[in-house]
């Protein structure tokens, strides 16, 4: 089976720094893999690069989405095909209704993703329905969705609402960058049930994260520790706790 992401000695520089120092790792549909990482270790660098920042340069190895090459892909491209980024900051769009940015988002999906690339634009009163359902189920009032997109926001409500566009998408490979940042207890629960809910066979979840506590709600088949731009080990499920345990000190050590 063709995996849904496969990184292949994926080497990335900022700047003219390489932060990125060649990362293998291949994700299957139906797979939720965490990455762990103290911070600076290029989380967010692979996080961005997937999603096809232009600040990110790959100068090295290759991005397979569904077997397809995406480095030559743009961002629009990239989340009109499937991959979808929860961001770690999301931004607030005065002036932009949440209900008019994820309909927008969606036909632009439906067209670019049509056979002919003439989808027909989602009725109003479909959307609606669609939109109302997907907020019940992560807990958001139904005002949101006239509210401009993230202004205003709480950090719980911001990272809700990128859930949200990850529930209205129904991407096949969803990107979580540290979307735990920020949240408290309440907050997160909440957000995990929703990606908990949202995770099916065609899906797979690349979750980044600094804290082992989110791992307590979504239970990843597979956990890598990335350190100075490199996957420095990977487990199972167990090696959270032992990161909770010991921090990552003891795979400094053990990779000298």
């Amino acid at each position: 089976m063709t995996p849904q992401l496969e990184i292949k000695d994926l080497h990335v520089q900022v700047e003219g720094k390489e932060i990125i120092k060649g990362i293998n790792l291949t994700i299957h549909a139906g797979e939720i893999h965490a990455i762990m990482g103290p911070n600076g270790s290029g989380k967010s660098t692979l996080a961005n690069t997937l999603a096809g920042h232009p600040r990110y340069t790959v100068t090295q190895g290759d991005i397979l989405y569904k077997g397809a090459s995406i480095l030559e892909w743009g961002p629009d491209e990239r989340a009109q095909k499937g991959i979808f980024l929860a961001f770690q900051y999301p931004m607030a769009i005065p002036g932009v209704t949440v209900a008019n940015f994820l309909r927008t988002a969606l036909n632009a999906k439906r067209k670019a993703t049509s056979a002919n690339g003439e989808a027909k634009a989602i009725s109003i009163p479909e959307f609606r329905k669609l939109l109302l359902k997907q907020m019940q189920l992560l807990k958001l009032d139904a005002s949101f969705a006239t509210r401009y997109l993230n202004d205003g926001f709480s950090g719980g409500e911001k990272k809700r609402v990128e859930i949200l566009q990850m529930a209205v998408l129904n991407p096949e490979l969803a990107i979580l960058d540290e979307t735990d940042s920020g949240l408290d207890i309440d907050a997160l629960r909440i957000v995990a049930e929703g990606v908990n809910t949202l995770m099916n066979p065609n899906l797979g979840i690349l979750l980044i994260t600094h804290y082992q506590r989110i791992l307590n709600y979504i239970k990843p088949h597979f956990i890598h520790v990335l350190m100075n731009g490199q996957m420095a080990i990977s487990g199972g499920p167990e090696l959270a706790l032992q990161l909770e345990e010991k921090g990552y000190d003891w795979i400094v050590e053990s990779n000298k």
